[in-house]
């Protein structure tokens, strides 16, 4: 009977694990993964088990929301490793909670795309690329979208389904807001504010979730909706008339990051930790396993057009996503919110 693909990528990690240098915790001492909970069926036999046997411990996954597993990490301690989306990592990093990362003790850092290395200075790489940006029925426009600035037209009247100002997206639309009148939202908020209240006609519903947004794109009453990329697999499976627009600006770019925190206990094995899950192996079976949302950062990942349909993959894509300036973003959290609310209402 021919071995499935899946059991052979395991067997390529396993091969790849007893390559890299040993890190040995006594004993099996136990090492704590901070993860969402989500996958954890490509991290279990992927990651999780070769780890395992390769550095002799047990690990032990801590699951929850992203502020609330930050703050155990933090405050209580007990945590190896943690994984978060790039706006709570830099959240960690603001309240002095990780450890800089020496990039001399990873083995594979060389051969990841430069905006995955120190994506937020000198603490942990990404470990997936997504992507931010707008999404729309194209059998409902004669018009293709192609840059943000296209959000304001006159014929996406009631057409729009916009974040709320807590998602990912809402400052970012703001950031766009501002770029669309020739000013720096950062540097005048009055500007851009201005510009979004501008918007308010063609928003028909605001949203908080993906699956909010799958809803309001699959029964027609939004044909124009602003997402990441892992909610667009069902987006398209609801209607599969939408698709990404390709805008000229550049969509966002959304990472997933490692960090290590400063009471870690085993921070040895939580260096060899990342450095196995930047593999390249490792990279290829997550974006082969995860697909949507889990672009691969190794650069020497090579997939098949049928397996990167979904994925932030190659180099042209990486470079023509704009970077997300959450060390920006988070000084001005509080003063946008409160002018969000102005525009939009709470």
């Amino acid at each position: 009977m021919p071995l499935s693909t899946s059991f052979l990528r395991v067997s390529a990690v396993a091969s790849l694990l007893l390559a890299l240098p040993a890190v040995s915790a006594h004993a099996e001492e136990t090492f704590v993964v901070s993860n969402w909970g989500y996958s954890n069926e490509f991290y279990e036999p992927f990651i999780f088990e070769p780890f395992e046997k390769a550095h002799d411990v047990r690990i032990v996954v801590e699951t929850g929301g992203a502020p609330e597993r930050l703050n155990k990490a933090r405050i209580r301690g007990g945590v190896d490793v943690i994984l978060l989306t790039d706006k709570f990592s830099q959240i960690g990093i603001n309240q002095g909670a990780f450890e800089k990362i020496d990039s001399s003790k990873l083995s594979n850092f060389d051969e990841l795309y430069d905006a995955a290395k120190n994506p937020q200075g000198e603490y942990g790489p990404a470990y997936t690329f997504g992507r931010y940006g707008i999404v729309y029925d194209k059998t409902r426009t004669d018009t293709p979208v192609t840059s943000w600035c296209d959000l304001w037209r006159d014929d996406f009247a009631g057409a729009i389904a916009m974040p709320a100002f807590n998602t990912t997206g809402g400052p970012l639309t703001v950031m766009m807001a501002g770029k669309c009148v020739g000013s720096d939202a950062f540097d005048d908020p009055d500007t851009a504010f201005a510009k979004m209240a501008e918007l308010k006609p063609n928003i028909v519903k605001t949203f908080s979730s993906g699956s909010e947004l799958t809803n309001l794109l699959s029964t027609g009453e939004a044909f124009i909706g602003l997402a990441q990329d892992y909610a667009f697999p069902a987006i398209q499976a609801a209607n599969p008339n939408i698709g990404w627009a390709e805008l000229s600006e550049g969509d966002f770019r959304m990472m997933n990051t490692y960090n290590i925190p400063k009471n870690a206990k085993h921070k040895d094995l939580a260096l060899a930790f990342i450095d196995f899950s930047i593999s390249m192996q490792a990279q290829k079976d997550a974006a082969i396993e995860l697909v949507s949302g889990s672009g691969p950062v190794n650069k020497t990942v090579e997939l098949t057009p049928e397996q990167a349909s979904q994925l932030v993959y190659g180099e042209k894509a990486v470079l023509s996503m704009q970077p997300t300036p959450y060390d920006k973003l988070l000084d001005v959290n509080d003063d946008w919110e409160r002018r969000w609310n102005d525009v939009f209402g709470r």
